[in-house]
């Protein structure tokens, strides 16, 4: 309470009340910020941020883990270990590979430190003979929205040549800038010279190699400069294609007799005979296109473009060949959204309803704006921070939705409370804002400490974790000054004569409400409170007890504890890995096997209605592991909600069969 010799209309909050123009105005700044915002910021499934991780790798085909030891990860970390900004040093040996993982400090310039390992890694003149040039790579996250499935009963090499045409008109799309072909091994061109003919001619294998790279080449020549401008010059004898490796003059005879490649060799168009690398869907020979979101991308529309072209691509696809769509990441991002938009309109619903019904309409139409002024308000701040819209940010806006409000509903019952002891509305607006004002920032505050904390955890986990603190601090900041500030002027200025025959009737409905329940509370809830504060030692006790049983109950693991929420997937996975130099037809094998163990599983529960089919890799790259002797399939299942039993329950199924 104000002093006697303090004017009561005087301060920050007495002058917004009485201002009403300067509230407005802030509160559409907040409103039309946001709204501006929500059109411009990042939209992705899940939050960018960098792992702060160098990848170094390096193959020394035929070596035992024990020489790739000695001779390459040895080497190689005693390199790296001191440069400035190298925080850790994984290293990883397997038969003919070295992996070598460089955790890097936080906060640091990855991109610095990257140049220097690459740079360190250049000047190692010390590797084997034997071994392969050093790849160095700063590892990130590629931001995959949804996958395409190519199949069909024909040659890999029709297959692959649909997987690239469809790969080249959905980069055509405006919509969408990265697609990658998997599951098909690379294009070779391969080249056969028997001995005899090497022998007939006085040639070798070096020789032919030779002659091949010096006329398949495109060579920049310079230029010369002529008084009608400068003419650029060019060598183009690029060859891409075996017939034309085929035309290539390799010798001239002493008769002048030119003799071609395809004279003595056989020339073939085909694949990397050497990768043991092949898809299949639901048996059928596969190739997996992938598509992913980069820049200011959206999952929403990089999704809608791919789901349109496969509808056309199908319609013009030839027969025996489908294309189907899998592991659509957007429609995490919709429900998520969806899940956001649907609890906001149920608590803009209830605020103002029970507000409406407890203290009267208009005052819980202003303190239900607050709503969307603080999490409008809170969406403008978040480019500040380096956030964006996406499932963690949209999770903090979940939890700040039930916290958000219950500052501008204690101001307003406040407010209201002054007004009904009969305060005009500007004095009731001011005194009931005031009186309140220090227990409700501290409360804000206390929230605010609360969320601190999660933005300074460490690792992949702390930059995960980062959003959301910053979400709710902002929404919360945000919150505060508006019921500070912006609704005692919405709440200060009108009269009890003002309402209208419809507002007045409503108002008595509601003020008669307001008497009954008062009555029920002296009636029935006081009695019942100096009973409990009369044995005051009888309630601590009880609630002493229930505390003790509730973490009673959460010790005996009755309810999980898990550092992420688990999400449903929309496939289950398994990764076969057999000895390394296993002929590939044992790995064929065992993925016939696990895809069979599958398909029993469905059948057992639902069948179609729960498995929609299985794509398998054979080659597949896992933990640094690649070649024949690995296999990665995916069972993929139909939408949650409709599938009989859940993902968990199939992927422990599939692991005992």
């Amino acid at each position: 309470m104000s002093s006697p010799t303090t004017n009561p209309m005087r301060g920050a909050i007495a002058w917004m009340a009485g201002n009403p123009v300067a509230a407005n105005l802030l509160m559409i700044v907040l409103l039309v910020g946001g709204a501006i915002t929500a059109y411009r910021i990042q939209k992705e499934v899940f939050p960018d941020f960098a792992l702060d991780t160098v990848s170094i790798g390096v193959s020394y085909p035929g070596a035992s883990p024990e020489e790739v030891e000695r001779g390459i990860i040895l080497v190689v970390e005693e390199n790296v270990r001191g440069i400035e900004g190298v925080k850790e040093v994984t290293s990883k040996a397997i038969e003919g590979r070295a992996t070598i993982t460089v955790e890097l400090l936080e906060g640091g310039n990855n991109q610095k430190v990257y140049q220097d390992i690459q740079q360190q890694i250049d000047r190692i003149t010390t590797l084997p003979e034997e071994a392969e040039e050093p790849t160095v790579e700063l590892v990130a996250r590629r931001r995959g929205v949804v996958d395409l499935v190519l199949s069909g009963d024909v040659s890999e090499t029709v297959l692959h040549a649909q997987a690239e045409l469809i790969r080249d008109q959905l980069l055509q799309d405006e919509s969408i800038t990265q697609v990658e072909v998997s599951g098909v091994r690379s294009l070779e061109i391969t080249v056969s010279v028997p001995r005899a003919v090497l022998q007939k001619y006085g040639l070798t294998l070096r020789d032919v190699a030779d002659r091949l790279s010096a006329l398949a080449l495109e060579l920049p020549g310079g230029g010369i400069k002529t008084r009608s401008g400068e003419i650029l010059l060019r060598m183009r004898e690029r060859r891409d294609f075996g017939e034309e490796f085929a035309q290539l003059p390799v010798i001239t005879t002493a008769d002048g007799t030119v003799v071609r490649l395809g004279d003595i060799a056989e020339v073939v168009d085909g694949f990397d005979e050497d990768a043991d690398q092949f898809a299949s869907w639901n048996g059928r020979p596969a190739v997996m296109i992938e598509v992913y979101r980069v820049g200011k991308q959206t999952p929403v529309a990089v999704a809608d473009a791919a789901i349109r072209l496969t509808r056309q691509f199908n319609a013009e696809l030839p027969e025996g060949l489908s294309l189907a769509v899998f592991n659509d990441q957007s429609d995490v991002y919709r429900q998520r959204l969806r899940l956001l938009t649907k609890n906001g309109l149920i608590g803009l619903s209830l605020v103002i309803v029970l507000l409406g019904l407890f203290l009267e309409a208009k005052l819980a139409f202003w303190v239900m704006m607050g709503i969307p002024i603080s999490f409008l308000g809170g969406l403008a701040l978040m480019p500040l921070f380096g956030a964006s819209i996406n499932i963690m940010t949209m999770f903090a806006f979940l939890i700040a939705l039930g916290i958000v409000v219950d500052d501008a509903i204690v101001v307003g019952e406040n407010v209201y409370e002054h007004r009904q002891k009969g305060d005009s509305f500007l004095r009731a607006a001011v005194d009931g804002t005031r009186e309140v004002g220090m227990p409700v920032v501290f409360s804000v505050l206390t929230n605010i400490v609360a969320f601190l904390p999660l933005m300074f955890l460490p690792g992949v986990i702390g930059k995960i974790w980062y959003f959301i603190p910053v979400v709710v601090v902002s929404t919360f900041s945000i919150s505060l000054i508006e019921c500070l500030f912006v609704l005692p002027a919405h709440l200060g200025h009108g009269s009890p004569g003002s309402r209208t025959a419809v507002g007045g009737w409503v108002h008595r409905a509601q003020q008669n409400f307001s008497r009954g329940f008062l009555w029920a509370v002296r009636k029935f809830y006081g009695p019942f409170l100096e009973i409990c504060l009369r044995n005051r030692y009888i309630v601590l006790a009880v609630g002493i007890a229930l505390m003790v049983l509730t973490v009673g109950y959460v010790q005996s693991k009755r309810i999980g504890m898990l550092p992420m929420m688990s999400v449903e997937a929309d496939f289950a996975a398994v990764t076969a890995v057999l000895p390394y130099g296993s002929p590939v037809e044992r790995t064929i094998a065992v993925r016939d096997r696990l895809i069979e163990a599958a398909r029993r599983v469905a059948a057992k529960n639902g069948g179609d209605q729960l498995m929609l089919g299985v794509y398998s890799r054979v080659g597949a790259s896992y933990r640094n592991l690649s070649g024949g002797h690995v296999v990665e399939l995916r069972a993929y299942l139909t939408p949650p909600g409709t599938r009989p039993i859940p993902t968990t329950r199939f992927a422990q199924l599939w692991r005992c069969l």
